[in-house]
């Protein structure tokens, strides 16, 4: 499809980041598939909403008014009417005919959930070292996979079945931002949904300056810690506790990560539901590249 496409709705979610947005808006406005919009803004106090009101009167702006970090996305998604709906962020922007290109892979393939495409960092266009580990991802699949098949996936390069994100439940409201993406995942799994990696299909981030690596840091390391104890059994979730105390940097941003994730252990217990047998596994064979990945895809 070359031309405009009804398929895919694109939500943003941003947090005083003004001028990356207007420059992601300004690239997802050229995309010939003309995709409606939506963004959330976090409770900028930038002026962002009034920027993207004034420059982008096309996009459906939501304001919650408070920073819902990746709950923000389940808002907007309440209001998407497409079958599909494309993640990315404040700093990034999909490439012209990679919505048309996913959408195609989901209308072809009825037991696809999602379709994470490859990643360009800007300004250099290179790969993003996560691009070799999706290439080369062990998870095993069904033959009629059309890329490898994933145990996760990076929202900011995303599309997902619409239907499929809401019944799974979104990005559980606990985690806000960090890693989040991993206990969605598991739980699409489990309603029986593949993930699958598109090299054909691209994706440009061109990091803000404008962001906490240590707040993210932190949050990613008791992200993974939650959704360990949540779904993994026991023997299982005690070694990946241990590997995580083992190679996280030992300063107070990991400290402080297992002292929250530790906290809240009473309502982890209470939510815990293990993965079905088939999920479990495809998780164990990506223990390995877990321990050694140069991504550092959950704890940095």
């Amino acid at each position: 499809m070359t031309g405009p496409d009804p398929r895919t709705t694109v939500v943003v979610i941003t947090h005083n980041r003004r001028r990356e947005l207007l420059r992601t808006l300004r690239h997802l406005a050229e995309l010939p598939e003309r995709p409606p919009v939506l963004v959330t803004d976090n409770g900028s106090t930038d002026g962002t909403a009034a920027a993207v009101a004034r420059e982008h009167p096309d996009v459906t702006l939501l304001r919650p008014g408070r920073n819902l970090g990746a709950v923000g996305r389940n808002l907007a998604v309440r209001q998407v009417r497409t079958p599909y709906v494309a993640f990315c962020d404040d700093d990034s922007w999909w490439s012209p005919g990679s919505l048309a290109g996913a959408a195609d892979l989901l209308d072809r393939y009825p037991a696809l959930a999602s379709v994470t495409a490859r990643i360009i960092v800007e300004p250099d266009g290179t790969d993003d070292p996560i691009v070799a580990e999706l290439r080369e991802s062990p998870v095993p699949g069904p033959s009629w996979l059309p890329g490898p098949a994933l145990g996760s996936f990076l929202a900011a390069a995303t599309i997902l079945r619409t239907d499929a994100f809401r019944a799974a439940g979104g990005f559980h409201p606990k985690l806000w931002l960090g890693g989040e993406e991993e206990l969605l995942a598991a739980d699409l799994a489990a309603d029986g949904w593949w993930l699958t990696y598109a090299d054909h299909l691209t994706v440009h981030h061109q990091a803000s300056v404008a962001r906490d690596s240590t707040l993210r840091r932190r949050h990613g390391i008791r992200n993974t810690l939650w959704f360990t104890w949540l779904r993994r059994p026991a023997g299982p979730a005690l070694r990946r506790t241990v590997n995580l105390a083992r190679t996280v940097p030992r300063d107070t941003a990991s400290l402080r990560a297992f002292a929250e994730a530790a906290a809240a252990l009473p309502w982890v217990l209470r939510e815990r539901r293990v993965l079905p047998h088939e999920v479990e596994s495809r998780l164990r064979l990506l223990e390995p590249s877990q321990r050694t990945s140069t991504a550092r895809r959950y704890t940095g």
